[in-house]
């Protein structure tokens, strides 16, 4: 198993990412596509990317990204991007020696074929050719996915961030993943390679994910930034693409009203009732009217905190707005600290 080792200074310095990551999505779906598991969830995304990505393209990915065993850093950045052009640059700006040496460690797993050779060489025009094949695969197998996948992350982060106010962060740890322990202060990832990473205060980031599939992962360098990727709640109809909506974008507001609909979005990081108000901007006394019709048709949850009331998002709210909201895409915050 991977144990990793807190101090007092790790701990106020995990934070949970409120939005995917789009080169981890769009590592561990090439991870998807290689099996079958999680039917229900991933069949139907599986033919769609089969039919949509060109086999020349995916076989260039795929040499890179074998389904066990090791995927080289540089495809995942280990610093935040604000989006997935950014994160682009960031993987084809990686500094020819850790191309070369991670290839040379996936190699181990991946036979070495006349491309990734040009790659570990510092061939431009391999360098090129795996930016052109990342931005064909992701335009087909991710940007249809993104506000369905952005919604249920979102959540995700209002789930764990409630659990740090209301019980401190060791209820965030040891709640994180059934293959996941909290020992205080060492965490332990089971399935995964023997070894310590000890963060020396440089503290970790959770990266909820839709792609990672049963068992949290990493980046292999303990030398980069400390992350940690881990499954969010899988569900059918978690991958749901918003441009075959029979509908308009506009279509949840047709259906609950634009105010209604503004308030359920709101809902999915956590509000009271004066932050539903100001967020949709109405008198906290049609927030409250707001809240109570979205409790009673079952897409919020309402719960007292002190002197005010809490209002969350539920599944059923979730799997709505997978379908017609914005996704939730706003910047990482910290949760314990």
């Amino acid at each position: 198993m991977l144990r990793i080792h807190f101090t007092p200074r790790d701990l106020a310095r995990t934070t949970v990412s409120t939005q995917p990551a789009p080169l981890w999505e769009i590592l561990l779906s090439l991870h998807m596509l290689q099996h079958s598991d999680g039917r229900l969830v991933f069949d139907d995304w599986r033919r769609h990317v089969r039919t949509k990505v060109a086999p020349d393209q995916m076989r260039l990915l795929l040499e890179l990204t074998p389904v066990r065993g090791y995927s080289p850093d540089f495809l995942t950045p280990a610093e935040s991007a604000p989006d997935f052009e950014s994160a682009l640059d960031m993987t084809l700006s990686t500094p020819r020696q850790q191309i070369r040496s991670e290839l040379d460690l996936l190699s181990k797993w991946r036979p070495v074929s006349p491309w990734t050779r040009e790659l570990a060489e510092g061939s431009r025009t391999s360098l090129r050719k795996l930016g052109g094949a990342i931005k064909t695969y992701h335009d087909a197998a991710i940007a249809p996915y993104w506000k369905s996948i952005g919604t249920h992350v979102t959540a995700d982060h209002a789930y764990r961030g409630d659990a740090v106010a209301r019980y401190g962060v060791d209820r965030l740890l040891s709640t994180l993943h059934p293959r996941v322990r909290w020992v205080a202060p060492v965490l332990q990832v089971l399935d995964m390679n023997d070894r310590d990473l000890y963060l020396d205060g440089r503290g970790i980031e959770l990266q909820p994910s839709a792609f990672c599939w049963q068992v949290p992962t990493k980046l292999r360098d303990p030398d980069l930034k400390p992350i940690l990727v881990y499954p969010i709640q899988h569900a059918p109809g978690i991958l749901r693409q918003a441009s075959t909506d029979p509908v308009p974008d506009d279509a949840l507001g047709s259906l609950l009203g634009s105010t209604r609909a503004a308030a359920l979005e709101a809902a999915v990081s956590g509000c009271t009732t004066t932050e539903l108000a100001k967020r949709c901007n109405i008198s906290a006394a049609a927030a409250s009217h707001q809240a109570s019709v979205l409790r009673e048709a079952g897409l919020i949850t309402t719960r007292r905190e002190g002197s005010s009331v809490r209002h969350e998002v539920t599944q059923l709210g979730i799997w709505l707005l997978a379908g017609h909201g914005s996704g939730g895409i706003r910047q990482n915050a910290t949760v314990a600290g």
